[in-house]
């Protein structure tokens, strides 16, 4: 990957049902990493998509009484519509049905052939199609799925193609020394173990007569290809792979993924990526489930959250900043409503937004609503050190995707501000006319809540940029970089009211 370009992306996820709480989180962590780097002054290819073929596409389908391309149309622009929604900044994405896809598919299929990894052979096995996976018997419990207990074992028993996955459990071994190819530590450990038990070969063909919703084998009619082959190539596809063969300088990258996509994510892709004679991916983030009141969300639960609702109720910062921050971004966390809302109210309402709003309000009492002209250097103030501080902070945790560390950084910041404000008492300097001492005090405040808009914009795009107008500055966008943010507010602009960022819930 060049040095000047980042990549980023999510799994696609499987368009047979509305898009849930679980890739909300994912899409948003990758998010913060994506806009993060841009401020860093990085091109940015921050890639998601939809993953649209399969036996379990094709049932819904047919339940519904609708062509395939037709049912998974209407998902995939459920998907889509996400990017508004979430306020997301991803600008590279594509269909598993698109047929630059469909091309690409084709072509990295050829290419594990030439290396003389496809061959066909008869076989029988237990099947979910949940998972759309192949089951052995120790991955069921009692005879069901773990991850599907309500979906029936199903035994497929065909001739199909293989891929010699068991051929690369040497070359996975190696990779897996990077210590850091997998995020966090203890999944490449599970990874490293599980490859480390050797390797089967996998099914990667359907008969077509039974299952015709999925990408035709080059050279045989008879066979889609399996949707986890296909589903995968998307990593390149999106970026003009075969055509590019640079992939345009940004493959290879960070994948970031479920952890029931550990395997997949891990071992299977990169064991296909060694085949087609690609380059693996840098580095794969898993993040964990999140559950409802300790339990796994279902819709029979009645407990199943909606990341849709959810943002147009409380806003999508809102969302956001208890994803971020609530959320751990490895292990699996719970989620609910009693506990958003508690932390909406005490961290944004009575946190960010109530300091955004008695430091402009301030500036309209003690300095006219106009920036004020100050006898010292701006870098001199005493809230610039940590201003400063928080800057190295973020670098640190959001390469490391400790994203929740990363918030808690930005706000230490607003409780020293706060700090700040009660110990110089403003009121009672403007009460003993005290000007200078006034201004003073008055412009680190303004300083300090533009460096704070920066500081949130990964995490809470729209906030910041709400601050930043009240602040009649020059609005925050995907081509910013944070070096901007170290240019001082401007003696006499005139600052603007602004709306809570955070109304109180009741």
């Amino acid at each position: 990957m060049n040095k000047n370009k980042y990549y980023i992306t999510t799994t696609a996820p499987y368009v047979n049902s509305d898009p849930h709480i679980g890739f909300a989180l994912e899409i948003i962590q990758a998010d913060v990493v994506a806009r993060y780097n841009r401020l860093k002054g990085q091109e940015v290819c921050f890639n998601t998509g939809t993953d649209e073929h399969g036996l379990k596409i094709y049932r819904e389908a047919l339940k519904a009484k609708k062509e395939p391309q037709d049912y998974v149309d209407e998902y995939a622009a459920k998907f889509d519509r996400l990017k508004k929604i979430l306020n997301l900044s991803y600008n590279y994405s594509i269909r598993t049905t698109d047929p630059k896809h469909v091309k690409a598919a084709q072509e990295f299929w050829k290419r594990c052939d030439k290396s003389g990894d496809i061959y066909k052979k008869h076989y029988k096995v237990k099947y979910c199609v949940g998972c759309e996976l192949e089951k052995t018997d120790s991955e069921l419990d009692k005879g069901k799925c773990p991850v599907h207990p309500n979906l029936k074992i199903e035994t497929i028993e065909e001739e199909n193609y293989f891929f010699k996955f068991s051929k690369y459990q040497d070359k996975l071994l190696k990779l897996y020394e990077n210590e850091e190819f997998v995020v966090p530590n203890y999944r490449l450990k599970e990874i490293r173990n599980f490859v480390s038990e050797g390797l089967e070969d996998f099914s990667i063909s359907r008969l077509k007569e039974k299952m015709p919703w999925g990408i035709e084998v080059p050279g045989d009619p008879k066979h889609v290809m399996y949707v986890w082959f296909d589903a995968l190539i998307f990593y390149i596809s999106s970026v003009g792979w075969p055509e590019k063969t640079d992939f345009q300088g940004f493959w290879p990258g960070v994948q970031v993924a479920g952890k029931d996509n550990l395997r997949q994510q891990s071992a299977i892709w990169q064991a296909m990526l060694f085949s087609a004679d690609l380059p693996n991916s840098t580095q794969i983030l898993i993040h964990g489930f999140i559950q409802s009141g300790g339990q796994k969300m279902s819709k029979s639960l009645g407990n199943v959250i909606d990341p849709i609702k959810l943002s147009k109720k409380y806003g999508v910062d809102g969302l956001r900043y208890y994803l971020l921050s609530k959320i751990h971004p490895f292990n699996d966390s719970d989620f609910t409503i009693e506990g958003f809302e508690k932390t909406y109210n005490a961290d944004l309402a009575n946190g960010l937004g109530n300091l955004a709003s008695r430091i402009i309000t301030m500036a309209e009492k003690f300095t006219e609503g106009v920036v004020p002209e100050v006898n010292k250097k701006p870098e001199d103030h005493p809230l610039q050190v940590f201003e400063r501080q928080v800057w190295k902070d973020l670098d640190k945790y959001i390469q490391n995707y400790e994203f929740h560390k990363a918030i808690n950084s930005v706000w230490g910041l607003i409780h020293k501000i706060d700090k700040y404000i009660d110990k110089n008492k403003p009121w009672e300097l403007a009460k003993a006319n005290k000007k200078e001492e006034i201004n003073w005090v008055v412009f680190g405040l303004l300083d300090a809540l533009k460096d704070l808009a920066w500081l949130i914009y990964p995490f809470l795009p729209e906030a910041a940029n709400k601050i930043i107008a009240a602040l009649n500055l020059k609005t925050i966008t995907n081509k910013s970089v944070y070096k901007d943010s170290f240019e001082s507010v401007k003696v006499g602009v005139r600052v603007k009211k602004i709306k809570p960022l955070f109304p109180r819930l009741q």
